[in-house]
């Protein structure tokens, strides 16, 4: 299972502290299989902590680790050196720390940064000093784990910073905070306005908006798969051009997640053709039994092929910090893709066969059949005696045909019209 494991590749993209969620999810006691040995687990943390100001929890990591109980005289000067210079920052922002913890000040701040400047220097002698001085408290605060107050100075820096490239760098900070203190509904704000500043930035160089959409894809991920309508929003994201040339490009392993987010979300049926175009596209450069099980199903009609890799997905998901909720969903929906797929080729189908294709008993199968055909009004019947089902024959109604070959049409003519204007000149 480690060969599947993503760990490793979704940590070159990720804040540090956004890490520790997954090395903590792979040391869960009471898991089927530990794919990595707990000592190594715990070497990692103890080798991201040490680049952070978490003091106290690199200490409790490290007598665990070596089960010791003294504390290493260089982490006792760690301490010291991060409890001063977490007072001497405390100290240089305190001035604008007072003012923003009286809410009927805060509320005389207007969005005219201009103003709000000039208004904090006339009446409270807060100059740009301490507005920065904010900015360090803030992510000090961050690097100690306290994320509650990071993401609060970090947004009133933004209110009140006029660097850009210190209000952008404000926003990953808060987003990952909010992130890491699950307040999910405030996360996809902050990565939704980061997305339209991203957008919006085309004079960066093509190297730096590559790195910089290639990292909010996999921030993303903590949002959309604990937000209430994140799997769709995912989808949106991914398979925007901008974005899903990042993923090609750079982050071929980030596949799995949008083809989970594809076959557990039934009404975004329409985007599978594409999902499975650009999994036949990078199957050379990733691919992992969640697109091979699209693959053996879409592809090569390989339905062995596709039982076999949906019992490997049932693994794979187990030990995915982003997946393990959805097992059930992705497991229900896999299984109808198989059925569907199959009945769209056979018109009179045993039983027994179809249950062994489901990985389930028979007995289970033709319940499960029996509620998808009552649930999804299929044209299919189940035949007792012969212990088959039957299907109906089905066509594409006049209006599903003509909206098909209409698709796409409008991009089509906006191409062929540039193109055309392209040749004029």
């Amino acid at each position: 299972m480690t060969s599947h494991d993503l760990t490793r590749q979704l940590s070159k993209f990720l804040d540090r502290h956004l890490v520790f969620p997954l090395l903590e999810f792979l040391s869960e006691k009471g898991k089927e299989v530990q794919i990595y040995d707990e000592a190594d687990i715990q070497k990692a943390k103890l080798d991201l902590l040490q680049k952070t100001n978490m003091v106290d929890y690199t200490v409790e990591i490290y007598q665990s680790l070596y089960d010791v109980k003294t504390t290493p005289s260089e982490m006792v000067s760690w301490r010291d050196d991060v409890v001063s210079r977490l007072r001497t920052l405390k100290e240089q922002a305190a001035s604008v720390v007072q003012f923003l913890s009286n809410e009927g000040l805060v509320k005389q701040l207007r969005q005219d940064k201009a103003h709000n400047l000039q208004f904090l220097q006339d009446n409270f002698q807060i100059g740009p000093a301490q507005i920065d001085a904010l900015y360090h408290f803030a992510k000090f605060q961050f690097d100690c784990g306290n994320y509650t107050a990071s993401a609060e100075y970090l947004y009133h820096y933004r209110t009140l910073g006029t660097n850009t490239e210190r209000n952008i760098s404000a926003l990953w900070g808060k987003l990952a905070s909010e992130i890491l203190q699950q307040n999910w509904e405030t996360a996809q704000e902050d990565l939704n306005k980061l997305k339209d500043i991203l957008d919006s930035n085309s004079f960066a160089p093509a190297l730096e908006q590559l790195q910089q959409r290639t990292w909010l894809l996999h921030w993303s991920l903590y949002v959309f798969f604990n937000h209430e309508n994140g799997r769709n929003n995912l989808i949106d994201l991914f398979f925007q051009d901008r974005y899903l040339n990042a993923l090609q490009t750079t982050a071929q392993h980030l596949l799995r997640y949008l083809a989970v987010a594809v076959v557990i979300n039934k009404r975004r049926r329409n985007v599978l053709k594409d999902l499975i175009r650009i999994i036949e596209q990078e199957s050379y450069e990733y691919s992992d039994p969640i697109t091979q099980f699209l693959e053996c199903l879409f592809i090569k009609y390989d339905f062995e092929g596709a039982q076999q890799k949906l019992l490997e997905c049932e693994e794979v998901i187990d030990n995915d910090f982003f997946l393990t909720a959805c097992k059930a969903e992705f497991v229900e929906n896999a299984r109808l893709f198989i059925f569907e797929t199959y009945c769209r080729i056979h018109q009179c189908i045993d039983l027994q066969m179809l249950s062994q294709k489901l990985n389930m008993d028979e007995e289970a199968a033709e319940k499960w059949i029996v509620n998808l055909i009552r649930n999804a009004r299929l044209n299919a019947k189940i035949d007792s005696k012969a212990r088959t089902v039957v299907m109906g024959m089905t066509f594409p109604s006049p209006y599903e045909h003509l909206v098909d070959k209409a698709k796409g049409l409008s991009t089509r003519t906006f191409s062929l019209a540039n193109a055309v204007a392209g040749v004029a000149r």
